[in-house]
């Protein structure tokens, strides 16, 4: 069987620039035609130079995945680390199914002279197979992370939360912040973080509306017997968060509080935010896996 080098190089070309463009639609990079291109024609040359066999090195698999590593690098250009390994990721992982669509379409079609060279899939099988097995590939990727995406939006990210202060019950909605270890410095106890306007039916807006000058010791806008049943109870958290470094919260201790209405939890403060969390109110406090604990 005759195999054309050419055929081979544009092949590949196409394989790659399809593998590549469903990765970057999927990370939602945006993607340069050329940047593109040159990734695909370096995956290309490759693949040519590992079918000739001119060196057994190039199909080792340290030398694929420098090769990953550099087509990543030169189609979407990741900033950090983490983007690499998560592009690279997902580029391993959208070529297993195209490969895996790839397969099953010659394996249906059943074309004629096939052949298996240093990791290559070569024949005479017609260009129109590669391109469906590459668009039921692509449709099969977008639907999983659909999906995958829209279960974790509505299920793993929020929850529905309420707790009582000061015998009053209050609920909201709250979005699970895997990284928020908020925790009261001197008890260690988990910290909810709340907008301040969900807190006017229970507390003094004396207090709600001066959080700032209480954090910098200012009293004066606060009434004596506000101040003496209150300021005692008033906890003061440190964070790093919520676009701010080294700031604080004033905090105070719920009563008892439902998540998802699991048991009552007891041991929880509500971090007072005296901003909106969202421009659109999709939800109003945010809570991280201390304060969730096992009942989501």
């Amino acid at each position: 069987m005759t195999i054309y080098i050419d055929i081979v190089l544009m092949e590949n070309l196409m394989m790659n620039s399809i593998i590549l463009l469903a990765t970057g639609i999927i990370l939602k990079e945006k993607i340069k035609k050329v940047r593109l291109f040159l990734a695909s024609l370096l995956g290309a040359i490759y693949s040519v130079v590992s079918y000739m066999a001119i060196l057994k090195i190039y199909t080792s698999i340290g030398l694929k995945i420098i090769l990953s590593i550099v087509m990543i690098y030169i189609a979407f250009n990741p900033q950090n680390i983490k983007k690499m390994w998560k592009s690279l990721l997902i580029f391993y992982l959208t070529s297993f199914v195209f490969g895996g669509a790839a397969f099953a379409l010659i394996y249906i079609v059943k074309p004629q002279e096939i052949l298996m060279k240093n990791g290559l899939f070569l024949g005479t099988y017609p260009l129109k197979t590669m391109l469906l097995g590459a668009i039921i590939a692509f449709i099969i990727l977008v639907t999983a992370f659909t999906v995958v995406k829209t279960r974790i939006t509505k299920k793993d990210m929020f929850c529905e939360v309420s707790f009582t202060l000061e015998g009053t019950n209050i609920e909201t909605t709250a979005m699970i912040d895997t990284g928020n270890l908020l925790k009261e410095p001197i008890t260690n106890t988990p910290v909810i973080v709340v907008e301040h306007t969900l807190l006017y039916k229970c507390m003094p807006k004396e207090i709600l509306n001066h959080l700032d000058e209480l954090l910098g010791g200012d009293f004066s806008n606060i009434p004596e017997e506000i101040k003496e049943k209150y300021i005692s109870r008033l906890k003061f958290i440190p964070f790093s968060s919520l676009g701010k470094q080294n700031g604080m919260l004033i905090g105070i201790k719920a009563e008892s509080i439902k998540i998802n209405n699991k048991e009552p939890k007891e041991n929880i403060i509500i971090g007072i935010y005296n901003k909106s969390l969202t421009k659109r109110g999709e939800y109003r406090a945010l809570i991280g896996i201390e304060g969730l604990g096992d009942v989501h």
